[in-house]
Formats: structure tokens, sequence, C-alpha cells
């Protein structure tokens, strides 16, 4: 397993998202995979204290109980819990209170990587990164983060970073795949240029770049897709599906899967130290490592990233 730098943090390249864990997994379920992922090198794992309301960071915590020492563990706050208006956000109140919260489910002392889960414009950034600040100095975080931030957002958080007064965002992750490619133009240079890791989530278009559905069919059984229809809606296009099969047949002709290719795509950019892919299953997590066994070179990585967008065709 290849490990590159976050922050001060040392993450492997391939993380594991637990956004399924207290939802479609149990306990021993979330079990299971987190110990594949250790035993395949993974050592990043990111959760959130709204998935599962709050499962998920305790099943991850008592998953890692024994291994603490050697795991990045990144929470995200901010999304409102259980659906409720009152508790979430980013204000100075409601951090103190989170993440207290977190490192009890989590049942840890600190939290390696601590992410703001989404924007909050009811809340100037500033204080919001100052209550952060406080949570760095008190030893509680490590490392602090930022989630769905676009440009202009990380741009101003850059600014109130270099007073020296707050600390600032070591990382943003945001939505990135072979068919979701907003960020590329803006803020994946962007990030680049401010020493910020791009961390990026949903990497395998919610199972499209594995090759699970298909065009004009149903999702299958219990994938995903099939009890979100909106996100069903955004991705199962027919222009995704075109760009699913140029890639199909780009890592055919290379002897690999689209699930590999999908993967080492992304582990081609430098700025991205992590890939969290979600798993509900031990095999999931053993392919996901394996996509980044392909080491794609700059130029095939750019050409990828125009065959994905149609700029050229399949050979």
């Amino acid at each position: 397993m290849q490990h590159r730098a976050l922050g001060s943090l040392e993450v492997s390249v391939v993380g594991l998202g637990c956004n399924n864990f207290g939802m479609k997994l149990d306990a021993s379920g979330a079990r299971r995979v987190v110990r594949t992922a250790l035993d395949a090198g993974v050592t990043f794992f990111d959760t959130s204290d709204v998935y599962g309301d709050g499962a998920s960071e305790e099943m991850l915590g008592a998953a890692v109980r024994d291994v603490r020492a050697r795991v990045v563990l990144a929470t995200k706050f901010g999304a409102r819990i259980g659906g409720g208006k009152a508790e979430g956000g980013a204000s100075a109140r409601w951090i103190e209170r989170a993440v207290e919260g977190s490192l009890r489910r989590l049942g840890t002392d600190y939290i390696d990587l601590y992410q703001l889960h989404t924007p909050d414009p009811t809340v100037p950034l500033e204080e919001t990164l100052t209550a952060l600040t406080a949570l760095v100095h008190a030893g509680k975080v490590r490392e602090i983060g930022c989630s769905n931030f676009d440009a202009e957002l990380l741009e101003e958080a850059d600014t109130l970073s270099a007073t020296g007064k707050v600390a600032r965002f070591a990382s943003l992750q945001n939505q990135l795949s072979l068919v979701h490619r907003d960020d590329l133009d803006d803020v994946l240079p962007l990030c680049e240029r401010l020493g910020i890791g791009f961390v990026p989530y949903f990497p395998l278009a919610s199972g499209l770049l594995t090759g699970k559905y298909r065009r004009s069919e149903p999702p299958p059984e219990g994938a995903r897709l099939t009890t979100l229809p909106k996100l069903a809606g955004e991705v199962l296009t027919d222009e995704n599906f075109d760009a699913v099969e140029r890639l199909a047949s780009y890592a055919d002709e290379h002897g690999r899967t689209l699930l590999e290719l999908a993967m080492a795509w992304l582990a081609a950019f430098s700025v991205i130290p992590s890939i969290i892919a979600g798993a509900t299953q031990p095999e999931q997590v053993i392919a996901n490592v394996a996509g980044i066994e392909w080491t794609l070179s700059d130029v095939q990585r750019d050409e990828v990233t125009k065959l994905a967008a149609g700029l050229v065709e399949a050979a």
C-alpha cells in the first residue's frame, strides 16, 4: 500500500469510506470490512457523525480500538443529525458539542482529521475556523478539513488562515470520479496551489464505474441507487453510460477492469492523498485496493480524462 501526506498525517492512498456502517452494515459486518481493509494496508478511515445517526462512528471506533495508534480516523460534523433543525451547522457552540459526541462514539481522545461536512452560510467562516483551531490547540484534533466547498469558499478560508490566527484546512473532501469531473478545472488546481489535499468521495460513482449498472436496465436488487431515485437519475444518464463504454474499452485494451481504471486515474493526481471508497463486502475492499496497482503516467491520465469527456474516442 502506498502512503501520502495529508497535512501532518500520513494516509494510505486507498481509504475506507464508512457511510454504510449503521445503515447497510451492522456491527459485525462493519468489523469484517474494517479488518479486511487493515489486512490490505488501509490506514485511513473516514466517517461522519450523521452516518447512521452516530452508529457509524461507534462501529468504526470499536473495530479499530485495538489498533488505534496505527490508523488515521477522520470524521465530519455539521450535517443535521437525525434531520433535526436545531442540531448541526458550523457554529462554535455546535462544534464544541459535536466534537465531544464524536470522541465518545469513536472511543478515542483525539480525532486525526476533523472536517466540516458542508458549508454553513449562516455562520461566518472565521467563527468556524476559530473554534476548530481551539480544538487543535487542546489536542482533541490533529488536522482540520472541509467538504463540499467550491473554489471561492476555499480561497476565503485560505485568506483567513494566512493571518496566522486560525488553523489551515489540510484537506478538502469533494466528489470526483471519471464521470463527475466538475472540480478538475478550478478546485483541484487550487488545492494543488494552496497545498491542500483533495480527498475524493464517490470515486466509483455509486457503483457505475464498477460495471454494476447497464443502460436501459433497472439497477440490480440491493444496489445503492435502488433506494436513491434522485441520485440514480443523476448518475444513470446516457452521457455517463457513453463515457463508461469508452472507458471500459480502454481498460480492457490494457488488460484491466473499469474499476481499476477509475481508481488508478484518481491516484495519478499527486494532490490526492487518499481515495475514500465505501464497501459493504470485504471483497469490495480488496478490489478497491487492487485498483491502485495500475500506475498511470501523466500522459495516460490526461488521455483518460479526455476519453471520459468524449473529446477523443477509444482506439
